[in-house]
């Protein structure tokens, strides 16, 4: 072989190899990669045109596709669009968000425990189906959950969930402003790029889950934490004295904190349950600087705080309580102000762990999943994630909040012939916007089904209209008898 030849034949045998590591390279290393980047067109192509699994509420369908009249064989449908957005979230040529994210595999049918079935359907050279996915959800307490966002004044702002306490199954979980992810599952996608930019522009955060990403000050939501300190400290109770009158002097600062009202609370020694029923401030600024930070903290932890627990959705923020927070720091947080922070979900989860004689259950919004002949694939097991507090703890706590709706703030909560249990919480906010409005209860009292966080966040209410009972107790009380009822 002359040396031209010989050239060109080792320079061709390289050409090849580096074909081959190209080719290897491409199918395995960057595999995954290039099907998950949003510009190719075959991974959209293959996704609009393959019949994706429902999610379900009951045996309703809040998310399914439909024959499509457009190039693509399928459309992504949500028949109730604003009430389960933030839950569902939407599938999209360019993201996926809520359920539709978390459970992509399944509702695809790319999940490994759907082998057999699209081992059958290639087989018999038919499409292949995604799975189904069940929601833990009640479809009474949504509909009263959006219900009561919905009827608040104006462009309200805020959100509700609900647990169930024994479980930790989410029963309702709405939040306000909504959006309609019908918009995000368009063929047209230039329409959809548009719709995306203008809505995460939206100062008002529509497409924010406010139930689980929202954190601000729980107010005197938080006195059920501080209350539970001071009881599993083991020199309170129900009936203990405890400090009232008009004002508390923060320590280390001329300034006093008074009581939301301006009154005594009903003396300079009152109850602890007379205290948590009028929701006074000194009472629980005095206890939490006594507790320290240390035992504070221990207990907000205990109940979820500085932690995620939520799985099966994504996009949970932590609830935040600073462990290294000075003595008017701690006092304050003892009211549920300073630097505490505090989700929708992670209140519901004090209130459900209050109900469930002190253990804090793993919440969680998909309840089974199926194959697309309905057999069950797998189904969430209840999970404990801590003991927050003693039963006897609980107990007194529970005692402490039915006085607070038979005779306190949260009187708004009262469902006749049924025993609830309920606080109150009006968090302060910046000096140029109303403060936050907060609920928390359960009922029935003696045999809790269901436990409710609501926050609103803003509506057009004035600063003296404001209250977490006014505002969040209707619609605390239409979520518990959706349920109680049902």
């Amino acid at each position: 072989m002359n040396k031209p030849i010989r050239v060109v034949s080792v320079f061709s045998l390289l050409l090849f190899v580096a074909l081959l590591l190209n080719s290897t390279y491409l199918m395995y290393a960057r595999a995954g990669s290039l099907a998950d980047d949003p510009r190719n067109r075959r991974t959209i192509d293959a996704s609009f045109s393959r019949e994706r699994g429902a999610i379900l509420v009951g045996k309703e369908a809040v998310a399914r596709s439909v024959p499509s009249d457009d190039k693509y064989r399928f459309q992504r449908t949500y028949p109730q669009p604003l009430k389960y957005a933030h839950v569902t979230g939407w599938f999209s040529w360019f993201s996926l968000t809520g359920v539709e994210s978390s459970q992509d595999e399944v509702l695809s049918g790319e999940d490994s425990r759907l082998f057999v079935t699209r081992m059958v359907d290639l087989l018999s050279n038919a499409d292949p189906t995604g799975g189904n996915v069940q929601l833990t959800l009640d479809a009474a307490a949504q509909d009263a959950a959006y219900a009561g966002l919905e009827a608040l004044p104006g462009e309200a702002k805020g959100a509700v969930v609900a647990l169930e306490p024994s479980t930790g199954r989410v029963l309702a979980m709405a939040s306000a402003p909504s959006f309609d992810p019908n918009a995000f599952a368009s063929h047209d996608f230039t329409a959809v790029s548009g719709l995306s930019e203008e809505l995460n522009a939206d100062p008002d955060d529509p497409l924010v889950n406010r139930a689980i990403r929202t954190t601000l000050p729980p107010g005197s939501t938080f006195k059920l934490v501080t209350a539970a300190a001071a009881i599993e400290s083991g020199q309170y109770d129900a009936d203990s004295l405890v400090p009232g009158g008009f004002a508390y002097p923060l320590p280390q600062s001329s300034e006093k904190i008074p009581n939301h009202d301006g009154g005594n609370c009903g003396g300079n020694r009152i109850t602890m349950t007379q205290a948590l029923e009028v929701s006074c401030n000194v009472t629980f600024l005095s206890l939490a600087d006594e507790l320290g930070n240390e035992a504070m903290a221990e207990q907000a932890e205990a109940f979820g705080f500085n932690s995620t627990v939520l799985e099966d959705l994504g996009g949970q923020a932590e609830s935040l309580y600073p462990r290294d927070m000075d003595q008017p720091s701690t006092a304050l947080s003892g009211i549920g102000q300073s630097s505490v922070t505090a989700t929708p979900l992670q209140m519901a989860m004090v209130a459900g762990a209050i109900a469930n004689d002190g253990e804090v259950m793993r919440p969680y919004v998909v309840e089974e999943v199926r194959a697309p002949d309905a057999s069950v694939l797998d189904r969430t097991d209840t999970q404990v994630v801590s003991n927050a507090i003693s039963a006897t703890t609980a107990e007194e706590l529970t005692t402490m909040m039915v006085s607070t709706v038979d005779q306190g703030t949260a009187t708004p909560a009262q469902i006749p012939g049924v025993q609830v249990a309920g606080k109150t919480g009006t968090a302060q906010s910046t000096a140029d916007r109303p403060p936050y409005a907060w609920f928390v209860s359960f009922a029935p009292a003696d045999d809790p089904q269901v436990a409710v966080a609501v926050l609103v966040e803003g509506s057009d209410t004035t600063r003296e209209e404001i209250g977490g009972g006014a505002l969040g107790g209707p619609i605390a009380k239409a979520v518990m008898e959706a349920v109680i009822d049902r």
